[in-house]
């Protein structure tokens, strides 16, 4: 009745012998069962009733925003792109994480670290206090990525690759979870200046579907102070994490 519907058709519809629902009809049913706006969007595209990019996501970051990581003060800052690779950071950045211009492109990814880097945890990504939750919020970030570039090789590779070297994340795939609770804080563990509280905070770049994060301390907190230091000793302070 919610969903506007015949309790007959729902039937059906949950045992697979209707024809496929219209978009009107999943509306509907996911106002129904209130569904967040994520599990909407997801319900629509494991139904086909979504539109996709047929394209390839952008991978190139925008002038402004690279003079702006620049000058940032005190705040560790990177682009990812949508399939989590880090397309550009500011000298705090690879202070606190590693110096990403020794790296090839493809060992960038943030999502390969999290699931296929070094064998020792602690190093794996960077000694963060929420790996656990890293990791569910990147399979549920890939799930999202790959309904709006279905063709695009990068990201169904990246998703082949990880499926199939790593049982962890093909368990999480296979949960189909599509929405996940915001890191508002975060914790390193980095072994030169010790624990680094940060607040984490996550901006969108919606023309090129990139993400602008940033690791920022309160003034006089122990996290500005560590920071702070970091900016001193620059890049080379995170050379043996790699």
């Amino acid at each position: 009745m919610l969903a506007h519907i015949s309790t007959e058709y729902y039937v059906r519809l949950e045992q697979g012998r209707a024809p496929r629902p219209s978009a009107e009809v999943l509306a509907g049913i996911a106002d129904a069962l209130r569904l967040t706006d994520a599990e909407s969007d997801h319900l629509h595209v494991l139904a086909g009733t979504a539109p996709a990019r047929t394209g390839l996501h952008r991978r190139d970051v925008r002038p402004s925003i690279l003079a702006l990581l620049e000058r940032l003060p005190q705040t560790a800052g990177f682009v990812m792109s949508a399939a989590f690779e880090v397309l550009a950071w500011n000298d705090l950045a690879a202070a606190l994480m590693e110096d990403f211009a020794k790296l090839r492109p493809k060992d960038r990814n943030l999502a390969r670290r999290a699931f296929l880097g070094p064998e020792r945890a602690d190093a794996r990504l960077y000694g963060i206090s929420d790996a656990a939750e890293f990791r569910l919020q990147v399979v549920m970030q890939l799930r999202a990525i790959v309904a709006r570039y279905p063709t695009d090789p990068v990201v169904t590779g990246l998703i082949g690759e990880l499926r199939a070297a790593s049982t962890d994340f093909d368990r999480l795939w296979q949960r189909h979870d599509v929405q996940a609770p915001p890191t508002l804080t975060k914790t390193f563990h980095h072994p030169v200046v010790g624990p680094v509280t940060v607040d984490c905070d996550t901006l969108t770049l919606a023309d090129r579907d990139q993400y602008l994060v940033l690791f920022s301390a309160p003034p006089g907190s122990p996290g500005a102070e560590a920071l702070a230091f970091l900016n001193v000793l620059g890049a080379g302070a995170s050379n043996h994490l790699l």
